[in-house]
């Protein structure tokens, strides 16, 4: 399974984080809604619950609380990653991209585009978009936010934590 990493910097508005978004290419094959039931049930299978199916919003926004695992099931969508001066990178059914706290997200545009969300040990997630007021407080959320137990998709042998353990 091919992973790729993506590391963003703080930019004063998005605090972004020192643990890169993983995305892993065309890891699964299901499409539709046996997609989107096989993403739930792995994720859940990992400890990646409180899960829920919808796509991404078209604004900048970040959790500072928790992690979140996003798994493309249908379409594609070109994703804005680390705000405004992130980077942008195309996903499509069968990605799946861990965001780690504190790193923002964005749809630019989509066609057909559905996620399963889940978050580590179903955690709830907070909602921030890079205003001024939100930090520091954003910023000790975010340092309080432990590593997760396990990869959502491979479990406790996964790449995350190898690629986390910083």
């Amino acid at each position: 399974m091919e992973v790729q990493t993506f590391y963003f910097a703080d930019d004063r508005r998005i605090p972004n984080s020192k643990f890169p978004v993983l995305r892993y290419k065309e890891c699964f094959s299901e499409r539709g809604e046996a997609g989107a039931a096989w993403l739930e049930k792995k994720f859940a299978e990992n400890d990646w619950k409180n899960s829920w199916r919808n796509g991404v919003f078209d604004y900048h926004h970040y959790h500072s609380n928790t992690h979140e695992v996003l798994g493309v099931y249908n379409g594609s969508a070109l994703l804005q990653l680390g705000g405004e001066k992130g980077q942008k990178i195309r996903v499509s059914a069968g990605d799946v991209i861990v965001i780690p706290a504190g790193v923002a997200h964005k749809n630019l545009e989509s066609e057909d585009f559905a996620v399963v969300g889940a978050y580590p040990q179903g955690r709830s997630h907070d909602m921030n978009t890079g205003k001024k007021d939100e930090r520091p407080e954003a910023d000790k959320n975010i340092a309080a936010v432990p590593i997760p137990i396990n990869d959502p998709l491979e479990g406790a042998t996964g790449d995350l934590k190898r690629l986390w353990s910083l």
